[in-house]
């Protein structure tokens, strides 16, 4: 049987009602996976956000103590370094301090000519040579001249031969030099420097180690004694 207009407009009405009931549902149902969507990649987005903030203050972080270590390791070897310059001065003050002391020998002229008589002898022996020139300080002239005779006997004893020494009277060694002598052979080409300072500058090297340990201490870290 036919419906009547309101039975028509009423199916229609509950049908609509059902259409917009179903909308409803699934815009709220989109809304709900969206907002849930959303929420997850707000989430990832933080979470890769926070990553990279952490990875670069730990960048900093590392950069920071990698500067403290540098900073803290020139600061150490300029420490270190300031020690062994000063080392080296007070190094340098002492063995001043020796040549100082060495040059007052000479005020001692027996003692002084004991060492003549040494020096002299040694270097005819290092030269063992037959015929030699003596050079000297100048005010030393007279004690090389007491010493020389015993000199060549401490050659002809030990060599069986006898040796002409010549002292240098037109060249002699400056007066800053703290004493001893220079003896030439080979008219010149042979020389042994066997002066006061010389023999200092000889056993300080030789010295040096012993020294350092003298004035400073062990040190437990050092491998060689050079």
């Amino acid at each position: 049987m036919a419906l009547s207009d309101a039975d028509v407009q009423k199916q229609i009405k509950h049908m609509m009602a059902f259409i917009e009931q179903e909308a409803n549902e699934k815009a709220e149902e989109i809304d709900v996976k969206a907002e849930e969507e959303f929420n997850i990649e707000k989430g990832r987005l933080v979470q890769q956000q926070r990553v990279k903030i952490l990875e670069y203050y730990e960048r900093k972080e590392k950069q920071v103590e990698l500067q403290k270590k540098i900073q803290s390791s020139n600061l150490l070897n300029q420490a270190r370094l300031k020690v062994l310059r000063d080392r080296e001065e007070h190094i340098k003050d002492v063995l001043e301090e020796a040549r100082r002391r060495l040059g007052q020998v000479t005020n001692d002229k027996h003692r002084y000519r004991g060492i003549l008589e040494g020096l002299i002898t040694q270097a005819l022996f290092q030269l063992l040579e037959t015929n030699v020139i003596i050079k000297c300080r100048e005010q030393d002239v007279n004690s090389v001249k007491e010493v020389l005779p015993q000199c060549q006997e401490n050659f002809k004893a030990a060599t069986y031969k006898d040796v002409k020494v010549t002292i240098s009277t037109d060249s002699f060694l400056s007066s800053s030099v703290s004493g001893g002598v220079e003896v030439f052979a080979q008219q010149g080409k042979i020389k042994v420097v066997n002066t006061l300072d010389k023999r200092l500058d000889l056993i300080s090297q030789q010295m040096l180690p012993q020294l350092r340990e003298i004035l400073f201490g062990k040190n437990v870290n050092r491998r060689f004694l050079n």
